[in-house]
């Protein structure tokens, strides 16, 4: 290739000899190529669909001059004369060719290709041109598709780092301007300097891709052992060059030493590599409050990117649907670093050393332990999804974090099951095998087999291929002088091997794996010291629920003791919690409430949730509050999703002299579709409302002073960045009335960032006995009868309280007479932006223009203006 980038323009013009090698068993009639810049060009995009599953919103709003495509495309055969090519269906972003001649097994075709990419800004996938012109190119330019059973793949660029391309050798001549450096991982055959550009001549043998990083001048800290050449500029927090050398050093050998020698001479390892998947934790912290040295974030930054680098460079995987290899050997190498050079180290690093925060479990959970519990974030909101899912129909969350983090525990779980170093061994296998030629997930499957004399179907059928929970517990125990006779329940379908551990003041005095557990199990284990036998101690499995995995053997005692904990706190598995924290509350009859909440609610979901929450009222001098208790129960399969069982209560003054308790026992049923990343949901709940209301000398009071309602509704939608669609439907009866109400929402999103809004209600009565309108249908708020809209105050007729606004029934935000309907309504709400951001930045930019951020910023009042071609603001 001949490349030649224009910085001002963005653009970049590529003349292209390809040289393409029949390397299959089949006779082609067309080539493959890829083409993911486009995918920058259509938000009807793979990319830009994908975008708007997430919520992502710069992409479907950015202008023109922002968005990235491929144009001026011309493909010529070895005679000079013009190929058909087209675009396939749906994907813009994969070119077919249609060659004059069919191409046999081991021949060979060179085809000629002319084209210019217009380079996206990075703000969107952190590939493309950022800020002072700084450019990161990788997977830009046109080629080949990898040949895989019997066809071409076309996976679309998903912003998920899976490209599709085949090894290619490459030859290129770079030209950049002046002033400008180019950092690459392909080797530097020749540098010329040029009065108006600067060229590189370059070269990479057996390559999937490669990276183009260039700016006005090179922060990249190179290093060199003398057979790999690293280039970084992760951020170092003003490290000085050999701390920096030392932990790339040690990080180098140790990627080196256990999974084997990078097959090229060169990487880069850079701060947006890192950026786009960056260690999650460290990432939610401050700066500010950051509990860790400047080394030991240099160290995990640049380990995490650096084996993603190696592994994506070198391993020759299907990307898409075995991802879960290199993932999970990612991140198995990352726990076995911090076990053999940082041991001691902690989830929260040095703020484990305040004794006042001792009693958190969040703060003294060792720092390998946090994978298992941000998996379990995903596995507790049944929204985990099994490895053998292909990529791009992960969720986000999944695909960033939480089946990384599954597929390294799962590598971790069979290492400690197998023993005998057999992991370690098969990945180096493995990682030689697939830097020579294409592997698959069976390369992988035979070398493990081939090494263990015990039997691992289960891992590849269980904990790969599926998304079946595990879930152990003790039954009966009985305890001999001798021995000890328990029994294991298997909670849920899934048969996989699991330890068991004897226990006596947190030391190990022994542990046995126990195998084959499809249903209640017998097993008896010699007596000695122990006082506790304990499921799955060291969290090796990743099990679901760890809290029923202990038996005391003492007389008196609870299994796990209780432990009170201030605030909220990660779910310790060790403890009954409770969770304790003050909470505060007002409205305009009971004052400043203040109070102590007590629950169970930890970071991690549960199927069973506590909540009280007793509080004291300053104004009425009287005890209020509310409570709940409920049963959570997930489906795994199907389109039932989610079940709850739920009883809540609550007492506070509606009148300055009156209060109402009211008891909500209900029921409710979600519904998704299967495929995670479908963003439509819809649910059905049913209600028993119980209210009590005391008289009020304040207010007329009718027959509303005890009532129960019964209450049915159905909910519907859909949600995109770009657009809402929802629909719902609400049944309410009791002794005085029946009634029915429906409403549909539509929100669209436009490509200038105005919004519309459209909304119809209509309701009717079905009976009616009552005399006044406390039920009746409210054409601007809401008669809040069943006490479910948190009002300040709720009896007010006027005054600034009885103007607080909830959108419902009418959903008027006018108060226009009559007030109320007692037979029917339908009522229609619509809303337009007319407010233009442009001007909110104009008006920003001129009341913080003497700030840094905004220095050199040019802002002329009376035009509106902002900024200008060499400084905008």
């Amino acid at each position: 290739m001949t490349v030649a980038l224009d910085v001002e323009k963005k653009l970049v013009s590529v003349y292209q000899e390809l040289t393409f090698n029949n390397q299959t068993n089949d006779t082609l009639d067309a080539i493959i190529l890829n083409d993911w810049n486009n995918a920058y060009s259509d938000k009807n995009s793979t990319l830009g669909k994908r975008f708007s599953d997430e919520f992502e919103r710069n992409f479907l709003l950015a202008k023109d001059e922002d968005k990235g495509f491929t144009t001026n495309v011309i493909i010529l055969d070895q005679n000079k004369s013009t190929l058909d090519w087209r675009r396939l269906e749906d994907k813009v972003d994969i070119i077919k060719i249609r060659l004059e001649n069919k191409l046999a097994p081991n021949k060979s075709v060179k085809l000629f290709l002319i084209y210019s990419l217009k380079i996206p800004n990075d703000s969107f996938t952190g590939y493309g041109f950022g800020k002072k012109n700084n450019f990161y190119l990788k997977d830009f330019f046109l080629t080949p598709a990898r040949y895989e059973n019997g066809a071409f793949v076309t996976n679309s660029n998903a912003n998920i780092d899976d490209v599709a391309n085949s090894l290619s050798d490459y030859e290129l001549e770079v030209s950049i301007p002046k002033g400008h450096e180019l950092t690459t991982d392909l080797n530097q055959d020749s540098y010329l300097e040029n009065p108006i550009t600067n060229s590189y001549t370059l070269s990479g043998k057996n390559r999937q891709s490669f990276s183009f990083l260039l700016g006005k001048k090179s922060n990249y800290f190179s290093y060199s052992n003398g057979t790999i050449e690293v280039l970084s500029n992760i951020d170092d927090n003003k490290l000085d060059d050999i701390k920096k050398a030392i932990i790339i050093d040690r990080i180098v050998g140790f990627v080196n030493d256990n999974i084997g020698n990078y097959p090229h001479q060169k990487i880069t390892v850079s701060q947006a590599d890192y950026d786009r998947n960056p260690f999650y934790g460290l990432n939610q912290l401050p700066s500010f409050l950051s509990p860790f040295s400047n080394e030991f974030l240099y160290e995990l930054k640049f380990l995490k990117t650096y084996i993603n680098n190696f592994l994506r460079s070198s391993v020759n995987l299907n990307q898409r649907n075995d991802y879960w290899i290199s993932d999970g050997i990612q991140v198995y190498m990352m726990m076995k670093y911090m076990d053999e050079f940082h041991p001691q180290s902690k989830m929260m690093g040095s703020i484990a050393r305040f004794k006042i925060l001792k009693s958190f479990n969040l703060i003294n959970l060792d720092f390998n332990q946090q994978y298992s519990y941000y998996y379990l974030l995903m596995v507790r909101k049944n929204l985990d999804q099994a490895l053998n899912q292909p990529k791009d129909k992960l969720i986000r969350f999944n695909e960033r974090i939480a089946s990384k983090y599954k597929a390294g525990l799962s590598f971790n779980y069979l290492d400690s099951y197998l023993e005998q170093n057999i992991i370690p061994t098969s990945i180096k296998e493995f990682y030689f095998l697939s830097s020579t030629k294409q592997t698959t997930r069976s390369d992988f499957e035979t070398i493990l087999k081939s090494k263990s004399t015990k039997n691992i179907d289960w891992f590849f059928n269980t904990i790969i291929d599926s998304r079946d929970l595990i879930d152990y517990k003790f039954g009966k125990i009985i305890k001999e002088k001798d021995s000890v006779t328990f029994t294991i329940k298997n909670n849920k379908i899934t048969t996989v091997p699991i330890p068991v551990f004897g226990i006596k003041n947190k030391q190990v005095l022994f542990k046995k794996w126990l195998e084959n557990i499809k249903t209640d199990s017998t097993f008896t284990v010699p007596k000695t010291d122990y006082d506790k036998i304990v499921i799955n101690y060291k969290n090796e499995v990743p099990e679901n629920n760890l809290r029923n995995n202990w038996k005391s053997l003492k007389r008196l005692g609870l299994n796990r003791p209780l432990k009170f904990a201030f605030m909220k706190d990660l779910e310790n598995p060790y403890y009954n919690q409770i969770l304790y924290v003050p909470s505060f509350e007002y409205n305009l009859y009971d004052g400043a409430m203040l109070g102590l909440r007590f629950h169970t609610k930890t970071i991690l979901e549960k199927p069973f949730v506590l909540d009280v929450n007793p509080m004291y009222a300053i104004n009425s001098e009287s005890l209020s509050g509310s409570f709940s208790f409920g049963i959570n129960k997930d489906y795994r399969e199907g389109k039932l999703f989610n079940m709850k069982y739920f009883m809540s209560g609550s007492r506070f003054h509606y009148a300055p002299d009156a209060t109402y308790f009211k008891l909500n026992p209900s029921i409710s049923m979600t519904f998704r579709d299967p495929d995670l990343r479908n963003n439509h949901k819809s649910g059905i709940s049913a209600r028993y409302n119980i209210i009590n209301k005391e008289k009020s000398k304040f207010l007329l009071q009718e027959k509303e002073d005890n009532y129960s309602i019964f209450n049915l509704r159905y909910f519907n939608f859909t949600n995109e960045i770009t657009s809402l669609f929802s629909y719902g439907t609400d049944f309410q009866y009791s002794n005085g009335f029946s009634k029915i109400s429906g409403s549909i929402f539509y929100r669209k999103l436009y490509d200038d960032n105005r919004q519309l809004s459209l909304r119809l209600y209509a309701g009717s009565f079905i009976t009616n006995k009552t005399i006044s309108d406390y039920y009746s249908f409210g054409i601007s708020s809401p008669n809040d009868y069943l006490f479910e809209q948190n009002l300040l105050g709720r009896s007010e007729s006027s005054g600034l309280f009885s103007q607080q606004y909830v959108v419902g029934d009418g959903g008027f935000k006018s108060k226009i007479m009559p007030t109320n309907a007692n037979k029917w309504l339908v009522a229609s709400n619509a809303s337009f932006t007319i407010w233009s951001w442009q001007v909110f930045r104009a008006q920003h930019c001129k009341r913080h223009w003497k700030s840094k951020h905004y220095r050199g910023c040019r802002f002329n009042p009376k035009s509106k203006k902002l900024g200008n071609s060499v400084n905008p603001c």
